[in-house]
């Protein structure tokens, strides 16, 4: 037999002593970023990306020959020079902001008196989904607390996570207990946070038409079922009643749209244009379904569609930042977490009792 024949299909598992006590780990699973606002990392990154088909559904055949033949030739150089317009010291301002909310559940939960591992991934980039679940693992977590950093469900971006963690699975010898946060779009926390970042920005520059911008997917993801449309919809219904917005006080717009095909609308650029064109002087704009701010904030949002507002007779154009790492906003996963931790020995010293007696001969 060949050597390849021969080779495990599992991955060695850690070595963990006898009697050690079983651990709960956090996964917190955010979109990714290229490692560099370079065409190289660019390129890198939007392969992996763009190559999964939860993101893009077409046929494999045909979307391999459009991907490699024209995007991955003409656009990592574009992006890069957008990258570029964004990236700070530190690096990556989504990988920044994903460490950071990490760090903040880490210190929250401890604070509460849990013992929980927190870590971040990325699932496309670095750190991947799979070296984390295996870092949690050699760090002794058994159960495992998956939390992907959208609010609203969709198969492009939570069903994509959960496709990475079962292709984790499979090549994995001894499988943790898995659970799942699959969304918060109308979690009261979640909702909270939001209003209260708008209110702050208002008490400081007054009140104006809202915008709430979310990211598109295709309209066609919506006809077979997926419940992200609505998910947003719901999302920004509870937002603004919470601000007491009329209808005519606030907008519903979808943006990033790749491709020829119809997204969801309405998309965010052509309405803010309309309204300069309708005499509205000023706008804010937040993007609800956004964790974190990235590119598709920081310069699509912040950077292009304030200039074509500003080109079509607008005034005035804010940016109401991403919750990031906010203390309202880390207090609301915190308590999401917590909710789908129940039942799991988490607090302090609950788990060395858990464990039960270490067997006295090997098994």
């Amino acid at each position: 037999m060949t050597a390849s024949l021969l080779a495990p299909r599992f991955a060695p598992e850690p070595a963990a002593p006898h009697g050690r006590h079983a651990r709960t780990g956090l996964l917190l699973c955010n979109l990714g970023t290229p490692d560099a606002p370079t065409p190289s990392a660019v390129r890198r990154y939007l392969a992996e990306f763009l190559s999964d088909p939860r993101v893009v559904e077409i046929p494999k055949p045909l979307w391999w020959l459009i991907l490699h033949g024209i995007i991955l030739r003409v656009r990592p150089a574009k992006s890069a020079a957008k990258y570029a317009s964004v990236w700070t010291e530190q690096g990556s301002p989504l990988r920044l902001s994903t460490e950071q909310q990490a760090q903040a559940l880490q210190q929250q939960l401890s604070a509460c008196g849990h013992d929980v591992v927190v870590r971040y991934a990325m699932r496309y980039g670095q750190p991947s989904i799979a070296s984390q679940l295996d870092a949690l693992k050699m760090e002794g977590c058994t159960r495992i607390l998956l939390l992907p950093a959208y609010p609203q469900y969709s198969g492009t971006t939570t069903g994509s996570v959960v496709d990475a963690v079962a292709q984790w699975s499979q090549r994995t010898r001894t499988v943790p207990e898995l659970r799942w946060i699959n969304h918060y779009h109308d979690d009261p926390g979640y909702i909270a946070a939001l209003a209260a970042s708008v209110q702050a920005h208002w008490q400081q520059h007054g009140r104006a038409h809202l915008v709430m911008s979310f990211h598109g997917v295709p309209r066609r993801t919506l006809e077979l079922g997926d419940p992200y449309y609505c998910e947003c919809r719901k999302t920004a219904r509870l937002l603004a009643q919470s601000l007491q917005l009329a209808d005519s006080e606030y907008s519903v717009t979808f943006q990033s749209r790749l491709g020829r095909a119809e997204w969801l609308q309405p998309y965010t650029e052509p309405t803010v244009c309309q309204l300069a064109e309708q005499g509205v002087q000023r706008v804010d704009v937040m993007c609800p379904g956004f964790s974190c701010d990235c590119l598709e904030t920081l310069e699509e949002i912040n950077m292009e569609v304030r200039e074509a507002f500003l080109h079509h007779g607008g005034k005035e154009y804010h940016y109401i930042p991403c919750l990031n790492a906010d203390a309202q906003g880390m207090q609301a996963l915190t308590q999401l977490c917590l909710q789908h931790l129940q039942g799991w020995p988490t607090q302090a010293g609950a788990q060395a009792a858990f464990k039960g007696p270490a067997p006295t001969t090997p098994v």
